[in-house]
């Protein structure tokens, strides 16, 4: 991988946008795939789930590989502003690749106005990590970044149960008891630990300004996010409203709660 990293840094656009057509491919090869009935006889539901497909191998991969990244190296969760090492950067390209797709599989399939929280965090991330890719700085934080993709997984396995009409299950109340667990451990975690390294360093961080608001949006996203998790799964509504919301006119909203 050493190797690689020459060749990554000299074209971290065309490595982004390999990466994007490899997910893309992945997204075809996954539609091959057997999908639930209350899937297949909605077409929202069946774009859903094809999208959250793709999602979950980019969380199964990213969020792995970053834990991994840190445990090997360190100084990648101190050093956020300028140590990296060759896998950190391979992985900060993997994922910038997913995002470029995802927002793309978002726009051209005709999602983007019901979608619009996930394509603002994915320009927020892209262009950070992009910024990384380019700079060779805060490599080590994007890295620390993708911590959250661990909870993604537990998120992406609640939205597929949803989307398969599972939630009185046993897997349904297994997972949320998790997602709660990852949720804490790796989203906000690593969330409130690299804001706290922003403002403990703004004064002599490249672009702190800009990183520093990005992460303020970002945070305040993930906390709306996580009291709708909460109310949803810990504290239902009435048993008329949750049917309600899963009919077909409000399945959308029925799957952002």
């Amino acid at each position: 991988m050493e190797s690689l990293l020459p060749v990554l840094q000299r074209h971290p656009g065309m490595s982004v946008l390999v990466w994007a057509l490899m997910f893309r491919v992945a997204h075809r090869l996954l539609q091959n795939l057997p999908v639930p009935k209350a899937v297949a006889v909605d077409d929202f539901r069946s774009w859903k789930w094809r999208n959250l497909s793709v999602s979950m191998v980019h969380s199964l991969l990213t969020g792995t590989w970053a834990v991994t990244c840190v445990i090997i190296s360190p100084e990648l969760a101190t050093n956020i502003h300028s140590f990296y090492t060759a896998p950190a950067y391979m992985l900060i390209c993997i994922s910038s690749g997913y995002f470029v797709q995802d927002a793309g599989d978002i726009i051209l399939t005709g999602h983007a106005r019901g979608s619009w929280e996930f394509l603002i965090h994915h320009v927020l991330v892209l262009w950070c990590f992009l910024y990384s890719l380019y700079s060779h700085l805060y490599v080590a934080g994007a890295v620390v970044a993708l911590f959250v993709e661990v909870n993604s997984v537990t998120l992406h396995l609640r939205l597929m149960l949803k989307l398969a009409l599972q939630q009185s299950s046993p897997l349904y109340q297994i997972n949320k008891f998790l997602n709660l667990f990852t949720y804490i451990v790796f989203r906000l975690s690593a969330q409130f630990y690299l804001t706290y390294y922003i403002v403990q360093n703004y004064s002599w961080m490249d672009k702190g300004g800009y990183f520093l608001v990005t992460m303020t949006l970002m945070n305040t996203m993930i906390l709306i996010y996580f009291y709708r998790l909460l109310r949803a799964d810990f504290f239902p509504r009435s048993r008329a409203h949750m049917k309600q919301n899963g009919t077909h006119n409000n399945v959308k909203k029925f799957l952002t709660e």
